[in-house]
């Protein structure tokens, strides 16, 4: 008996369940660079770059492992465009018995896998993914006959079932989270390490001019490509975060600086997301850097929360709640994305910086996705399915099943409430605040009215009075209700006239 095993490009781990209980001597591993996955949306070429390179790397370290791989890459002539369509090939050139994949990470991909085995007259086999903590049945039954399903809560039970960060039962330092010490501008004169980086080999080089000839009217930069392809590398880029970055992380993660898009971050949702890393790793190397007195608990707390709180919540809320989440638009936002998300150009210097940091690097991180561009988003009032098709093109560690809850769900308050307890909506306060964007910026953030008021001022308020009936009996949305309340009527009519004002310039694609 030979069964076909195919590995995703999201799936780069050698014990990946696909792979469990191969037998080399008689089954096949099959990758493949399939253009309906690179193009169902136009993703920044050094995701396409990344993962290529990174699926090539892992081929051939299975191939040295001993174990027999097909690989399709994208100029291959036997490429068939389609995962099914190779997979299809593949069988009916080989004698296969029966097909195991991992179940992926996007609903529209798993659809099309379920109906696999009908068209192939042979067994396909989806396993569960295993790269995660927790189970989506350890989800589904966390979520069942709530009403509310916060992330919190939830992150609580897995420290609880993993006993990572916990002390004789109870958590380390005696609270579950640290955030309120994780809010900290940076102070000036304060350094920034620099990324850790490596040059494109062979390979890696040849991927890239690949992208170019194929991919040159996708959105992104391919200058500078510097991303882990390897395992090996990967791993750099982890034991340097817990070295140079982790002690100062949790202190400052929620900072912006000009000129500086990596920060005190880890960078390693890139190869998490795609398999070179694996989350036991990631945070048992934070864990002990706690326990050595390396780095404080804040950070590594406010870090273990990312990964196994955030990062397993995302992906157990959007299998549970898809295929509905796709179509939630709950403050029934209408507006198409704005021009100045695909160019940088615009007068607001925060949306600038973001913009332009994310066509050149295929990343922004995460107040800068949450906070800045997400929080115009909202404010603005633009369609989740053009916020979500833009967030899966633009991050090289995008993928359905972590972008979707969180721009739906976290960023545009589209699935009403059942993820965030209110929306994530701020002024141009918030923003001055946690960055020195405002320092550059052609806008007042002072003003809250006139030409030089900074528009998420105008904007915010706009957004609080259009949605009222909504959002004024959600008992943390009180408090603002009862400041718009005894705000001056004239001066809410000025911000909400300079609002449509501004909208209106948005809908006609002038520069803002």
């Amino acid at each position: 008996m030979a069964t076909l095993r195919l590995v995703l490009g999201d799936q780069l781990r050698d014990d990946i369940s696909a792979l469990q209980g191969i037998n080399k001597e008689t089954d096949f591993v099959l990758m493949a660079e399939v253009n309906a996955e690179a193009s169902y949306v136009k993703h920044h070429k050094k995701k396409i770059a990344f993962l290529f390179s990174a699926m090539r790397h892992f081929a051939r370290s299975l191939r040295d492992d001993g174990y027999n791989v097909t690989y399709i890459d994208y100029d291959h002539k036997h490429n068939k465009g389609a995962l099914f369509k190779q997979v299809q090939w593949f069988c009916e050139k080989h004698a296969v018995d029966d097909v195991v994949v991992t179940h992926p990470g996007e609903h529209r991909l798993l659809q099309d896998m379920q109906a696999w085995q009908d068209t192939l007259d042979k067994p396909v086999e989806i396993r569960a993914d295993n790269r995660f903590l927790v189970s989506q049945d350890f989800f589904a039954d966390w979520a069942e006959g709530k009403k509310q399903y916060r992330m919190e809560f939830f992150y609580r039970e897995v420290r609880k079932k993993t006993g990572y960060l916990m002390e004789a039962g109870e958590p380390a330092g005696g609270k579950w989270n640290y955030d309120s010490q994780n809010r900290e501008p940076m102070p000036k004169n304060h350094s920034v390490p620099d990324p850790t980086t490596f040059k494109p080999d062979d390979e890696t080089q040849a991927v890239i001019d690949l992208v170019a000839k194929h991919f040159d009217d996708h959105f992104g930069s391919l200058e500078n490509f510097h991303f882990a392809v390897t395992r090996n590398d990967a791993l750099v880029v982890l034991n340097e975060f817990i070295e140079q970055r982790l002690p100062d992380f949790g202190q400052y993660q929620d900072a912006m600086v000009t000129g500086e898009p990596w920060m005190f971050h880890s960078h390693i949702s890139f190869y998490l997301n795609c398999g070179l890393l694996r989350v036991e790793e990631v945070v048992e190397q934070a864990i002990i850097a706690y326990d050595s007195g390396q780095a404080p608990l804040n950070s590594v707390e406010g870090f273990v929360r990312q990964v196994i709180g955030w990062r397993e919540y995302i992906r157990g809320f959007y299998w549970y709640f898809m295929p509905d989440l796709a179509s939630q638009n709950a403050l029934q936002a209408t507006r198409k994305l704005p021009e100045l998300f695909w160019t940088a150009d615009t007068d607001m210097f925060c949306l600038q910086q973001c913009v332009q940091e994310t066509k050149d690097n295929a990343y922004a991180h995460h107040i800068q996705r949450l906070m800045v561009l997400g929080n115009f988003l909202l404010l603005s009032g633009v369609d989740p399915k053009w916020v979500n098709e833009w967030y899966l093109i633009v991050y090289a560690d995008a993928y359905e099943w972590v972008e979707m809850p969180n721009v739906s769900s976290m960023i545009l308050y589209a699935d009403d409430g059942m993820l965030a307890s209110k929306p994530y909506a701020a002024s141009g306060s918030y923003i001055n605040k946690m960055s020195d964007y405002c320092k550059n910026c052609h806008y007042s953030v002072k003003e809250k009215t006139g030409t030089q008021a900074c528009p998420f001022n105008y904007l915010y308020w706009h957004f609080i009075d259009r949605h009222k009936e909504k959002l004024q009996d959600n008992p943390r949305m009180a408090m603002i209700y009862r400041t718009l309340s005894k705000m001056d009527p004239k001066q809410v009519q000025h911000m909400l006239e300079d609002a449509d004002a501004f909208l209106s310039k948005l809908d006609a694609n002038e520069k803002v």
